[in-house]
């Protein structure tokens, strides 16, 4: 029997790489999106066009959240981004996200939630980490009794080798987005270039551009 699958899918690099490889594992993928108020929002645009090419259901869940401000960080070098939790960090988002998606995938009958989550090379995020994931499927064996569990097949790979994955399934370096100050211009709405999603992002598909590091 084929596997019902809820991925979390931003529209970014790393979620559409799950999108990808749940289809590839022979999954019915569900995309679920956040939209949560968040000011790249074009990322939401992204993942709708996403599935509408991979032939996908897409559910967007929305969410009141006064969350606090977040200083997005610009022109960090890798090894500053790698020496600590970013200040972008916003606390307690992948634990809300993941709820929303197993309360979802339950209320679907789907047996696992995707997430995109990866701490190899850069572990800024405390909530993108092992401990967290492996704590968060410990809650909910607890919580709900046969009830959805947590997959992050990213969770070990290096920023160069999801992009590399991503190649091998078909995407490019323009196909998702990445950027956390969206750029409104003439020419269309473009990634600012200097945020740290932006630098990760050109790191993944150009490892050996020194530029970046």
């Amino acid at each position: 029997m084929i596997k019902k699958s809820v991925v979390l899918h931003s529209g970014g690099l790393d979620s559409t790489l799950c999108i990808l490889l749940a289809m590839e594992a022979k999954r019915e993928v569900v995309s679920l999106g956040i939209d949560y108020g968040q000011r790249h929002r074009i990322e939401l645009e992204y993942a709708q066009a996403q599935c509408r090419i991979y032939g996908i259901e897409r559910r967007v869940l929305r969410v009141e959240w006064d969350k606090p401000i977040r200083e997005i960080p610009t022109d960090r070098s890798l090894e500053t981004i790698r020496s600590g939790i970013s200040p972008a960090f916003l606390p307690v988002r992948n634990a809300v996200f993941l709820t929303l998606a197993c309360a979802e995938a339950t209320g679907i009958d789907a047996k696992e939630v995707w997430i995109g989550v990866n701490a190899l090379d850069f572990s800024g995020y405390p909530d993108c980490r092992p401990e967290f994931i492996n704590a968060f499927n410990a809650m909910i064996n607890v919580g709900v009794p046969d009830g959805p569990q947590v997959v992050s097949p990213l969770i070990e790979m290096s920023k160069p080798a999801i992009a590399s994955e991503a190649k091998r399934l078909g995407l490019s370096q323009g196909d998702t987005w990445s950027c956390y100050q969206p750029q409104y211009t003439n020419k269309g709405i473009l990634p600012c270039g200097k945020c740290d999603a932006c630098i990760l992002h050109h790191h993944a598909w150009h490892p050996k551009d020194l530029k970046k590091r």
